[in-house]
């Protein structure tokens, strides 16, 4: 059993319980070799490719007259690949029926394993509780919750659909938490559509599809991200078409994600797009600017020893409107930019170290959309931002055209001061300023800019 425990600990549980437990100790009637089944050509090869090394190490450290280990299948004839050990030191003999305590026989059950790869875990980073939720993606959060929940399924598949970077893989691993804590004994196997096709390709190639099938066909929750990428491939989605069918014909849970809904996929067979919409289609809409703001506030909270000021947070915001990922990423951009060089992480260092993230993402907002949407809002005309007039009534207003043109636009301070009647760099840097400020204390200046923000974007 020693073999097995150090096998178990080095390996992982969910690796050792998928590949390596299955492995049996046979008697060879030699006490310097040892020989080791599986039962299927499919996980004799990966073992062989991955494990054989080890095996060898493992089995000498507990009984150091063994000089090699072989693997094969249980149905093959034995001694098909022999793996050599370097020599070890003289040693008493040991019997090989002594040796046959050292492994256990294996516990039957179904084959979940990767080919040349370990098997995909669950990123611990992608759960429930750390996904944001607002109108956008409400809908698709709370239908992944009700999957996720122990006891008879409401509803399967499961089909997600956005564009790149709104979540659907966040919400899939975080079914899959939430199912293995309500059911610690099930089966999960998460994986994309492309592993999908790599695994059943070379199951074919290895003439042992029914590895494959087994392995699939006994998941209690069956995650397939990306469905587009088999698009075209006649076999991969004939197989595809089988197992999705197992899965709903035992009452499983089966979880499907993809770019677009099930009717705009492309290239993929009508029966399997028929068997997508049986179950719950749910989107993922493009998120708001409020939304954008509560992820950065999240992540924030993972970089204890970074600090962004709001005003950096809301330009992240407000710039980078599409894709959840290439927020966070800017995110961290800034904050390892700011620890690598020293230098104060604000609002013109955030602009200076994203310029091309900013410009690349940004929708090209003017100078005239801002003083035509301000003034409109604020019931003035657009002269009235540019004029010479100092009441409160006209210079507030202006000072919040001035800050969202610094925001929202890549013009320079003179740029901006010229725009507004001719104005000098340092008095947008003053309402710049004062606009900051008086966001943290004035609730009707914090929800203006707010709303005037949503509607620049679009």
């Amino acid at each position: 059993m020693r073999v097995r425990t150090n096998l178990r600990e080095s390996a992982g549980a969910r690796l050792f319980d998928q590949w390596l437990k299955p492995i049996a100790l046979a008697e060879t009637g030699e006490s310097d070799r040892v020989r080791l089944t599986l039962p299927s050509a499919f996980m004799t090869n990966w073992v062989r490719n991955h494990y054989a090394e080890r095996l060898v190490h493992e089995f000498r450290a507990i009984v150091p007259a063994v000089r090699s280990v072989v693997i094969e299948t249980a149905s093959e004839a034995p001694a098909v690949v022999t793996l050599s050990a370097v020599p070890a030191a003289p040693a008493e003999p040991v019997a090989a029926a002594a040796t046959a305590t050292v492994l256990a026989a294996p516990v039957a059950g179904p084959v979940a394993a990767l080919p040349d790869a370990e098997p995909p875990v669950l990123d611990p980073r992608l759960t429930f509780d750390r996904f944001v939720v607002d109108a956008s993606n409400k809908v698709a959060f709370n239908a992944a919750r009700l999957l996720a929940e122990p006891g008879p399924v409401r509803f399967s598949p499961l089909f997600l659909h956005s564009s790149t970077g709104q979540g659907k893989t966040h919400l899939m691993h975080a079914i899959g938490h939430a199912f293995l804590a309500a059911e610690p004994g099930a089966r999960v196997i998460a994986m994309s559509a492309e592993r999908f096709m790599f695994d059943f390709v070379a199951a074919l190639r290895a003439r042992d599809t029914f590895a494959f099938k087994a392995r699939l066909r006994s998941a209690d929750l069956l995650l397939i991200d990306d469905l587009q990428f088999i698009a075209g491939k006649d076999a991969t989605q004939e197989e595809f078409f089988h197992t999705v069918n197992e899965i709903m014909s035992a009452g499983k849970r089966l979880v499907i994600s993809a770019d677009r809904c099930p009717q705009a996929l492309e290239g993929i067979e009508q029966r399997i797009v028929g068997r997508m919409a049986i179950g719950l289609v749910a989107d993922i809409k493009a998120p708001s600017i409020d939304l954008r703001r509560a992820i950065l506030q999240r992540k924030i909270a993972d970089l204890p020893d970074a600090r962004v000021p709001e005003d950096v947070l809301d330009l992240l915001a407000g710039r980078i409107t599409g894709n959840i990922r290439e927020l966070e990423g800017a995110l961290n951009r800034i904050v390892a930019y700011a620890q690598l060089t020293g230098e104060t992480l604000d609002l013109d260092f955030a602009i200076a170290t994203l310029g091309d993230v900013l410009r690349g993402s940004q929708r090209r907002v003017t100078i005239d959309e801002i003083q035509k949407l301000v003034s409109t809002h604020f019931d003035l005309t657009p002269m009235d931002l540019i004029s010479a007039r100092r009441a409160r009534a006209v210079a507030r207003p202006r000072q919040i055209a001035m800050y969202l043109a610094k925001r929202l636009t890549t013009r320079s301070l003179p740029e901006i001061g010229r725009k507004f009647g001719g104005r000098d760099h340092s008095t947008v840097i003053h309402a710049v300023r004062r606009i900051e400020e008086l966001r943290d204390s004035d609730r009707d200046v914090d929800g203006a800019v707010r709303t005037l923000m949503r509607e620049l974007e679009g």
